[in-house]
């Protein structure tokens, strides 16, 4: 007892005498190896073989795994929008380019003018058909609450059935309503889809764009040459497309990411200010953001009316006996041209941006003069004039839309405000689309009454 006792106060003295002296002063352990050694843990940190490293190593990715797995997201993000661009509009571009036919299926020989061979129904009552159902929809949706995925479900649902109805019908008016169902899903996605790229970067815009552009191009090019096996046959075939979307939005889409991990630079903002940017709008709050957003609007809208009118009001009237395109195929070749102009254009926001998108509407008001007069008294003489100018008239639209959708993405700051901004300008579009229909089928019934010119 006394040795234990002794050797205890020994060492209690050392230690008081060690707290003693000064920091720097403190005597350093010995070079040969001790106790303290072997368990001393090395300032290199730990080997990458113990199990330390490892949970370390799962817990934490290195940052070059962080920059795959950022890149790999924004791969599928950008194929995923691209997809369900050209799936959305697909449908709805079918049915624009097969308005001639619609029309013609219960026509026989009945005209309103021999004299100018005009159909009996303007193709603009197919373009009421496939733009109204959207219009409401893009006026209400934006209002409701963001329930995605059984949105895109409806959207699945309902354009194959619209498929089916166009294709197994009989009559303009059933054919009508498979297009009102068409109609009801593009408008329905094109909402849903857009509102939710505000979680994603904005590189799903400039996808989404060449997407719905491309979606013209292969819409009117894979209609006009399956047509000669029958248009039951090419609307069963196109029966693949809702299908796509489904694998694009449920597999291939990336989930987003929580909101505080979306961005580094979010995580250094004020608690309040994350909380503010990620509520969702009041309904107040949403109608006093519309007035704001009337720069984007109006511009849109006026696009949209000009070159939806020149397409449904005057392709139809535009006739070239002569030329190496037979007259029944004129209608959807123009179709087909206007839509490679808007595929171009759509596909351009990356390298070219438009911010005074009413310079675009001034000359598509130029364009309707333009293929207006043309209908009434058909002074342009070549039939590939006409398909340039509904290029320049494609490029146009397509370029509006996507520099209108760019700059809300950049200039509306709060993510909440950015995604009610993206869904309420679609309106804008579809009012334009709305109005050039009743346009175009006054100035249908309108023209068809005139004498040719001398």
């Amino acid at each position: 007892m006394n040795l234990n006792q002794k050797d205890d106060s020994t060492m209690e003295g050392s230690y008081r005498s060690y707290a003693n002296f000064p920091e720097d002063e403190l005597p350093r352990p010995s070079t040969t190896a001790s106790t303290f050694d072997a368990v001393r843990v090395p300032e290199e940190g730990p080997s990458s073989d113990s199990p330390t490293a490892s949970v370390h190593s799962n817990a934490e990715p290195s940052q070059p795994r962080r920059d795959r797995e950022q890149l790999y997201r924004k791969i599928r993000g950008i194929l995923a929008y691209f997809i369900l661009g050209l799936c959305n509009n697909y449908g709805y571009v079918v049915m624009l380019t097969a308005a001639s036919d619609i029309i013609g299926m219960g026509e026989g020989s009945d005209l309103v003018s021999t004299i100018r061979n005009c159909a009996q129904i303007s193709t603009g009552t197919i373009l009421l058909a496939d733009i109204l159902p959207a219009l409401l929809v893009k006026l209400v949706l934006p209002f409701l609450p963001f329930v995605v995925h059984i949105r895109v479900a409806i959207c699945v649902g309902v354009t194959t059935a619209g498929y089916l109805v166009v294709g197994f019908s009989n009559s303009i008016g059933v054919s009508i309503l498979g297009v009102v169902l068409i109609s009801f899903c593009s408008g329905l996605g094109e909402v849903t889809y857009l509102q939710y790229s505000a979680n994603y970067e904005k590189s799903v815009l400039s996808a989404w764009g060449s997407g719905s552009g491309g979606a013209g191009v292969i819409g009117a090019v894979s209609y006009s040459l399956l047509n000669a096996v029958g248009m039951q046959r090419t609307l069963l075939i196109m029966l693949t497309i809702p299908a796509i979307t489904s694998l694009a939005f449920w597999l291939l889409l990336p989930k987003p990411l929580p909101p505080r991990e979306s961005t580094e630079a979010e995580a250094e903002q004020p608690a309040d200010q994350v909380k503010l940017e990620n509520e969702e709008l009041s309904l107040r709050r949403k109608i006093y953001l519309i007035p704001g957003l009337m720069k984007y609007m109006i511009p849109f809208g006026l696009i949209y009316l000009f070159e939806y009118f020149i397409n449904q009001g005057t392709f139809e009237l535009i006739k070239f006996p002569d030329a190496s395109i037979s007259v029944e195929s004129q209608y959807r070749w123009m179709q087909v041209m206007y839509q490679v102009g808007v595929f171009v254009s759509r596909s351009s926001v990356a390298i070219l941006h438009i911010k005074q998108t009413w310079i675009l509407a001034v000359l598509q008001g130029i364009n309707v003069i333009i293929f207006t007069t043309d209908a009434i008294y058909y002074y342009i003489p070549n039939i590939y004039i006409v398909l340039a100018l509904v290029l320049w008239e494609g490029l146009l639209g397509g370029a509006a839309y996507v520099n209108t959708y760019y700059r809300i993405s950049n200039e509306v700051k709060n993510p909440a405000a950015r995604q009610f901004s993206m869904a309420i300008n679609g309106f804008a579009d579809s009012t334009g689309i709305a109005l050039a229909g009743v346009f175009a089928i006054m100035a249908h019934n309108a023209i068809c009454t005139m004498p040719l010119p001398p």
